[in-house]
């Protein structure tokens, strides 16, 4: 996999400027694996797609990312620096396994399933409730449930079931929840906080394309440059330039 371009960056953000956040993550993709289209990188699992997410942001951004939290317990402003390699997860599980099994013997219950790709999400993302999106991923997602032997209904499996399924789910998808463990400098609280790399990526690229764009703008004003040169040109050009007319 390779960085995004200056012009790629501009392309995605002004496309993505319209799109859902999951869409994000498809056109994200989509500009470095051209091979692929764009119904089979929505098939990709949470945790396939965030790894790729990843390994695009580390070649395009660097090795190291950089955020802050607000301590629950007084308030205190928590920077912290991570690396990219710190936030990789090994698989649980061959992710050639498409189909998996959870049995609670205690209820004589037996769910056949798969784990949520992209489209799982971006369908659910326009629920308007948490319910309903619970609901709509298990419909989704559960391929088979059965009780004695017999079929059951998804919307009324036991919450506890439900339970059961998430946590089976986090150890199938280990990338796609990643969470960070805080504590304060000024109490002793401490916390978890879940890092999305696909919306700390998107927040990132949103930044970098207005950067290029007030580039593009003074460079396009004082010498009279298509973007298309500017664009092409390598940074530290750009920013040579940038300190002549400064």
């Amino acid at each position: 996999m390779r960085a995004l371009t200056s012009r790629e960056i501009l392309e995605v953000w002004e496309k993505g400027e319209s799109q859902a956040l999951q869409d994000r993550a498809i056109s994200l993709l989509a500009m470095v694996c051209p091979g692929l289209s764009r119904d089979r990188l929505g098939m990709l699992t949470v945790s396939e797609r965030d790894r790729f997410l990843l390994e695009l942001r580390e070649r395009t951004f660097g090795s190291t990312l950089k955020g802050f939290a607000l301590c629950p317990g007084c308030g205190e402003r928590l920077e912290f620096t991570l690396a990219v390699s710190d936030m990789r997860h090994p698989s649980a599980e061959d992710s050639a396994v498409k189909e998996h099994l959870l049995e609670l013997p205690e209820a004589d219950i037996r769910l056949r399933f798969r784990v949520p790709n992209g489209l799982d999400l971006a369908t659910v993302s326009s629920c308007e409730s948490v319910q309903e999106a619970k609901g709509l991923l298990l419909e989704r997602c559960v391929l088979e449930a059965t009780q004695y032997g017999k079929s059951i209904k998804l919307r009324g499996l036991p919450s506890e079931i439900i339970d059961h399924l998430s946590a089976r789910l986090s150890e199938l998808e280990p990338q796609a929840e990643v969470l960070l463990d805080l504590q304060c400098s000024v109490c002793p609280n401490r916390w978890q906080m879940m890092l999305d790399i696909l919306s700390y990526f998107w927040t990132e690229i949103s930044v970098e394309a207005k950067r290029l764009l007030r580039e593009v703008h003074r460079l396009a004003s004082a010498y009279g440059w298509r973007e298309e040169d500017i664009l092409s040109m390598s940074q530290t050009r750009r920013r040579f330039y940038l300190e002549m007319i400064t």
